[in-house]
């Protein structure tokens, strides 16, 4: 039994590779990607430590090469979600009883796993199957998944330190019980670190997790389950199931033993869960935590004081990278009239020279589009800007998805801040200019603010501190992530804590301790070393 407070090692962020041509790291990625496209895979659900598979295989193809089958994954149904949830519960009492020095030491181990034997295959599975190139994936499914791993583990610690006051005579003491149930982690396809850490978060703390993750992103979740599986994860902690989610949904929301939602997608479906969950209140044995992470509308504006190259850069990449499938991308852009010109120039110049096509050859600075879906929804948009009036397409429009679902990056410009592109969230390669006259940046301003039901990220260029310093508050809950003279993409986990509000959701803050607070249900404990022998206060005297 251990009798002393741990400390971890040093918590840093995991560095990025480079992946230059000729460097050791691209030589495994290489050989990661011809390997994985040599074998056909049969992925299973992972229940109770054991792999499920089924009678119903479905095919998994690259979105940026329809023709390669990289294998199949056994679909399940609601038997296997009841198996799950059972798993989880039986996991528990042994899982909540761990030292949570022995918890964290799993989840440590992970993240060098990650970093080291499995970072090749981490990377190319999510760039296979996801299509992002290979600086995109590592920065997300190694680098930042390694970073929630790690800095995840401090912030437990430092919640459990979190201790009362004591007066003479009393001991006060505070305990960080898991919550009374199981977690469902419902996960999205553009961020495989996001994956990893809407299972292993509440996990960290104790609790024990169906996971549900996007279709998409099932090709790299197996890779997630081998690394914890590998790291010493016991059976039943993290459930990993591939199901409709509605057949998930009638049951786990339907279980008295339902905890909590750990969620990041689209704005639509949490509120439906949101609303499922408030009209079963009285189904649960306690209140269920509710953790998401939802869309967003992204803006960039500039003052007329602002570097115009330096809005240029933060437009190409804060729009275009991974195809604008990030919550956080630069979504919509206000100009100052007297800087667009710059702007413009350099922009097409740039987004013009982006080659697109397969994330296996790494001169692609773009690539496909996640599925069909997504792109019919994309193009959409793009045919209807073509056909009016008000709009014009600047560079880009083009769409093919006959080997892949490749669509250009394509720019449109505005005559009316308030035009369909400049509302709706697209989630994909387009990026939507307004100009404006420098004299109106105030009133536009306003305009920015009341355009978008989402507040996710945003990001202002300007020189003028004065500027600066007006837009940071006049836009105070238009973003939970708040750019000066940067992109509105990137945040890195224990320096830029990531989550919005409005309809982007719970701003439970995602990379920072705020977050694990949501996963556990605290017990104060107090006991008095010299209790009272007589009822009488001093006062009846």
């Amino acid at each position: 039994m251990s009798n002393a407070v741990f400390n971890f090692p040093k918590t840093y962020n995991e560095p990025v590779l480079s992946y230059i041509k000729g460097s050791p790291e691209r030589v495994k990625l290489v050989a990661a990607l011809k390997e994985l496209k040599s074998k056909k895979a049969d992925i299973p659900m992972y229940i109770g430590g054991k792999e499920i598979y089924t009678n119903e295989k479905v095919d998994i193809h690259p979105p940026h090469e329809l023709k390669h089958k990289l294998g199949t994954y056994n679909k399940g149904g609601s038997s296997h979600v009841k198996q799950a949830i059972q798993a989880a519960l039986k996991a528990k009492p042994a899982w909540e009883a761990m030292a949570w020095q022995d918890r964290a030491a799993i989840f440590l181990k992970a993240a060098d796993l990650l970093a080291g034997p499995y970072r090749a295959r981490m990377n190319a599975a999510t760039m296979l199957g996801q299509s992002k190139n290979a600086f995109q994936a590592e920065i997300d499914a190694v680098a930042e998944w390694c970073d929630f791993l790690r800095f995840n583990a401090q912030f437990m610690r430092d919640i459990y330190a979190d201790q009362p006051i004591s007066d003479p005579g009393i001991w006060n003491r505070m305990e960080y019980r898991p919550l009374e149930g199981f977690v469902f982690a419902l996960s999205p396809f553009n961020f495989t670190s996001i994956a990893g850490n809407l299972s292993c978060a509440p996990a960290l703390m104790g609790n024990t997790i169906v996971w549900k993750p996007a279709e998409t992103q099932i090709y790299s979740a197996q890779v997630i389950m081998q690394i914890l599986q590998e790291a010493g994860l016991p059976a039943g902690v993290i459930n990993l199931v591939f199901v409709e989610g509605r057949t998930a949904g009638d049951i786990i929301f339907n279980h008295p033993d339902f905890a909590g939602l750990h969620f990041t997608g689209s704005t639509g479906v949490f509120q439906k869960l949101w609303q499922t969950i408030g009209q079963n209140l009285s189904l649960y044995k306690s209140y269920p935590r509710i953790v998401g992470e939802t869309g967003g509308k992204d803006f960039v504006i500039a003052h007329p004081s602002a570097n115009p190259e330096a809005v240029s850069v933060a437009l190409a990449r804060g729009a275009f990278e991974y195809q604008g499938q990030k919550c956080s991308a630069a979504s919509r852009a206000y100009l100052p009239a007297s800087l667009w010109p710059v702007i413009k120039k350099k922009l097409v110049t740039d987004l013009k020279s982006m080659k697109m096509g397969s994330p296996e050859q790494f001169d692609n600075f773009i690539n496909a589009v996640i599925d069909e879906k997504a792109f019919d929804k994309i193009t959409s948009y793009i045919k209807q800007a073509k056909k009016d009036k008000g709009a014009k397409i600047l560079v880009g429009g083009n769409y093919d998805k006959t080997s892949g679902y490749f669509i250009e990056p394509t720019v449109i410009q505005v005559d009316d801040p308030k035009y369909v592109t400049m509302c709706d969230e697209l989630f994909g390669p387009v990026l939507t200019i307004y100009v404006y006259e420098d004299a109106d940046y105030k009133k536009v301003l306003t305009i920015l603010d009341s355009t978008s039901p989402y507040a996710l990220t945003g990001a202002v260029f300007a020189n003028d501190r004065e500027a600066i310093n007006l837009t940071s508050e006049r836009l105070k809950h238009a973003a939970g992530n708040f750019y000066i003279n940067d992109k509105p993409t990137g945040a890195v986990v224990g320096q830029q804590p990531f989550g919005g509000a409005r309809a982007s959701g719970t701003n439970d803050k995602a990379g920072s301790i705020m977050n694990l607070y949501r996963w556990v249900s605290a017990r104060t404990i107090k006991e008095n070393m010299n209790p009272p022998l007589d009822y009488r206060y001093p006062f009846l005297d």
